[in-house]
């Protein structure tokens, strides 16, 4: 039987290597902490971008209410390294070059599996899953709802 990430789930545990080629683990990396934990297709895209971007302009009220911001697609951790730089994204983008985080978390594939899920997880300081936000094309509604949530938990 398939794990399947809902509302109210723990994270699983994984580890994927950061823009700088650390080796990121979770849920340590969270501990203690609550985290946006967001899956893109695909860096330097004009969606993709747009999307880190909104994260980016809005990462002050994340890291202000103690929020980590992670971003997670099958990018390298050199094409993360650029992509981070050339937007000035002041938060931890993850190479998930085999799927294998997208797989864990069950992320869904749109355009008849062609183009990789478009979801953003919210969660809490424990590690649990407080919000699941799937939407490949309303790109500024991962940002909105993950700030909404956020305020409804402070």
């Amino acid at each position: 039987m398939e794990n399947k990430i809902i509302k109210g789930s723990k994270i699983p545990s994984f580890s994927l290597n950061d823009q700088d080629g650390n080796e990121i683990s979770f849920p340590d990396f969270i501990k203690g902490k609550s985290a946006i934990i967001y899956f893109y297709p695909k860096d330097d895209t004009p969606g993709c971008t747009k999307e880190a971007c909104s994260f980016r302009d809005a990462y002050t009220s994340f890291s202000d209410a103690g929020v980590k911001v992670i971003g997670i697609s099958a990018d390298s951790v050199s094409s993360h390294k650029k992509f981070a730089e050339k937007h000035n994204l002041p938060f931890t983008l993850l190479a998930d070059t085999k799927n294998k985080v997208r797989k864990l978390f069950n992320v869904p594939t749109t355009l008849l599996g062609l183009i990789p899920g478009r979801v953003t997880y919210v969660i809490n300081s424990e590690g649990i899953v407080e919000e699941i936000f799937n939407s490949q094309f309303g790109i500024q509604k991962h940002i909105e709802t993950a700030l909404k949530i956020l305020k409804k938990s402070n």
